[in-house]
């Protein structure tokens, strides 16, 4: 009998994923263990954390309560870590300020953890040589970054900043067969943008807008994320991948 082929198929793979406790990290997470990997959660609600991986299938799955915004929390992550696979940098925060209003606070509360974090996360990750040879690193970026909209300049210029350090990535970590992607979403029905203010029954009647009608969803962006981190797409680096719902 011939075994059944699936380049998709993420079984023996070990992956990390930041932002896990919630949202499009969540999902993520999930997802990748239903396709067979063994999971590394992170992010800072360890309570959150357990329920995310009760809700995967049975395995050696792991959560780990860290705050990427601090080093020595980034250390304990990266020392405990087991030889990586894959790694999607998720964690993440938004919010919406004027651009006549943005104060030095407003640039850290956003540019620590979109643009800071992730970026010394994947320092301390090479440094400890936590990454195998053909592994994938995917950034859950955003649409943000090309698309403007009021009160949105600073998380939307983080967007853009790692998109670009992960094309830079890319690049470094090639030789090593190492792909380095985004996922530039537009919106996705999370708490992260209902808590931005944005009025509910307002956005379910903009959504309509969309060619095919809705917003994303968390589970649509794992499953652009199952693709990027699976075999199946071992040809494929330095991209920022837009899901748009087709906006």
């Amino acid at each position: 009998m011939t075994e059944s082929f699936n380049p998709f198929s993420l079984a023996g793979k070990k992956i990390l994923v930041t932002g896990a406790s919630s949202g499009i990290g969540k999902a993520i997470a999930i997802a990748c263990a239903k396709m067979g990997a063994t999971i590394i959660a992170t992010a800072r609600n360890e309570q959150r954390l357990s329920v995310t991986v009760s809700q995967m299938p049975l395995g050696e799955h792991k959560a780990v309560k860290a705050d990427l915004t601090k080093q020595e929390d980034i250390y304990a992550l990266v020392v405990g870590l087991p030889q990586l696979d894959g790694l999607v940098q998720c964690a993440g925060v938004g919010s919406r300020v004027l651009c006549k209003n943005i104060t030095k606070e407003d640039i850290q509360h956003i540019f620590m953890p979109n643009v800071e974090a992730p970026i010394l996360l994947q320092t301390a990750i090479l440094e400890k040589r936590k990454i195998n040879k053909a592994a994938s690193i995917v950034f859950i970026a955003s649409r943000a970054a090309d698309v403007p909209s009021i009160g949105n300049a600073t998380y939307s210029a983080s967007k853009g900043a790692i998109i670009s350090y992960a094309k830079c990535l890319a690049l470094e970590l090639a030789p090593l067969m190492i792909r380095v992607n985004c996922v530039c979403p537009a919106m996705i029905w999370t708490d992260l943008i209902l808590k931005g203010g944005i009025d509910k029954e307002q956005m379910e009647g903009a959504q309509l807008k969309y060619p095919l009608k809705r917003y994303g969803q968390p589970e649509d962006v794992a499953n652009l994320a199952l693709y990027l981190l699976s075999d199946a797409s071992s040809w494929m680096t330095g991209s920022a991948v837009d899901l748009t719902g087709g906006s």
